[in-house]
């Protein structure tokens, strides 16, 4: 989880490997798989989920299949829903792959244009001596806490929207799954 190969060999892996240069899955794979999320939800099984409840199914002739479907998934709705929001924030503030991968404007997402347009804005600050006085003056007088906070509202708005979703698992999780006895 500290450690990891570099960009260099990432990059030759999604782009010579994988040939997902320019395609939405190389938005979508590199996310995918995250050991932390990995840890989060067996540290969540091992806290949950009792072995009386699972012996229990057993004696009851519960197979495998059914004690997870029956048992243990409706438990780990909280968990499924923690990493369901973390996944959505990793995916929404992602703009690096955009930057690594993709060159269509039209697969280009949200944070990565954000972060293009403060990026030109700066650039335009900091360069306005080789452009005529009338055109300087008018970039020197752009609203640029303005621009960022209006920038910060479209990237912050849809996770907030989308929390209330999330929060009645959370909720959930306060009051499923305990062993009563």
């Amino acid at each position: 989880m500290l450690f990891n190969a570099g960009l260099v060999p990432f990059y030759m892996m999604v782009t010579q490997v994988l040939n997902l240069k320019d395609t939405i899955w190389a938005l979508i794979l590199p996310l995918s798989v995250n050991a932390f999320y990995i840890i989060v939800m067996r540290t969540f099984y091992r806290t949950t989920i009792e072995e009386g409840m699972i012996e229990s199914a057993k004696i009851d002739g519960a197979g495998d299949f059914s004690i997870f479907v029956r048992m243990v998934l409706p438990i780990s709705l909280p968990g499924i829903a923690t990493i369901g929001l973390f996944s959505a924030l990793a995916y929404w503030n992602d703009w690096f792959n955009a930057m690594l991968f993709i060159d269509k404007q039209e697969l280009t997402p949200l944070q990565y244009m954000l972060s293009r347009i403060q990026s030109n804005l700066q650039y335009l600050l900091e360069n306005t001596d080789s452009l005529s006085t009338s055109n300087a003056m008018t970039i020197a007088n752009l609203p640029q806490e303005t621009i960022r906070m209006a920038m910060v509202v479209v990237a912050t708005v849809p996770i907030v929207l989308a929390y209330p979703f999330f929060q009645r698992f959370f909720i959930q999780g306060l009051t499923v799954g305990s062993i009563k006895g």
